[in-house]
């Protein structure tokens, strides 16, 4: 009898339900000057397709402030997430990567055909592949150097390029070869060996001289002087900042073999 009650007591126990899964949201602050960069990068798109080329390359460069933004105030707030690093990637490829490629050819590099189409595709791709280089390299690189020009730096340097030229009154079909020079080296650039200067070494919560404050002070007044033309030179020093200390470090090597050379005994 007690066995005929355990039987009836299973054939009605039934487990009970599993407990809902925890829906994981999202971090909002940081998120949004993610979506920030986004829209300024398509705006510049919009903007290029209509002609308005100043307005598209500073959006670029307000796309490339709130860039810079939205990881700091994630680690502020310590609200870093995957979800936020893949949105920051697939924002940076349409922000540096497809915006500056699709004004650079709207405004000069649609007048050569063939070549024009192809200079500005280097440079998608190039912004593409170095965005995927770092999220795959992020944790085994120096955090001292970028391997490769940045995609935010390669994208300054060209709408660096539309900005001035377009402020001067100067159009795309005037300098389209160095356009397009332009262009292909900064898609380059972003692929290639080269180490530039991340700056994350800096840290901000150390004291440091006064004249390091005077000197940050002159500096915006230097870009506020002419926004277009200061940021251009500043980018463009930049971009070449890796290749001068690339031969430098070249130079010195070919110095010591040399030396070394020098200094051993002749054979007998």
């Amino acid at each position: 009898m007690n066995a005929d009650h355990e039987d009836t007591v299973q054939d009605h126990y039934s487990p009970p339900p599993p407990a809902p899964s925890r829906r994981r949201g999202i971090y909002i602050l940081p998120n949004l000057f993610t979506t920030a960069a986004l829209f300024a990068g398509f705006y510049a798109i919009v903007q290029a397709m209509q002609g308005s080329f100043a307005n598209a390359a500073v959006a670029i460069f307000v796309a490339m402030v709130l860039d810079g933004l939205d990881g700091r105030v994630a680690r502020l707030t310590n609200t870093q997430s995957a979800f936020g690093a893949e949105y920051d990637s697939l924002s940076d490829m349409v922000s540096f990567g497809a915006a500056p490629a699709l004004v650079m050819y709207e405004w000069a590099l649609k007048d050569l055909g063939n070549l024009g189409w192809i200079a500005a595709f280097i440079y998608c791709a190039g912004a593409a592949l170095r965005l995927a280089r770092f999220n795959t390299t992020i944790d085994s690189i120096d955090k001292r150097f970028f391997q490769g020009l940045p995609s935010p730096a390669a994208a300054a340097l060209v709408a660096g390029l539309v900005w001035v030229m377009n402020d001067n009154g100067v159009a795309g079909a005037d300098v389209i070869w160095f356009a397009a020079a332009l262009t292909v080296f900064a898609g380059l650039s972003m692929v290639s060996n080269v180490l530039f200067w991340s700056g994350k070494d800096i840290n901000l919560r150390k004291s440091v001289p006064f004249i390091v404050v005077i000197a940050v002070v002159l500096g915006f007044a230097l870009v506020s002087t002419y926004p277009a033309g200061v940021l251009f030179a500043l980018f463009l020093a930049y971009s070449a900042s890796g290749y001068v200390v690339l031969g430098w470090r070249w130079l010195r090597r070919r110095r010591t073999a040399s030396a070394a050379t020098r200094d051993e005994p002749p054979a007998s």
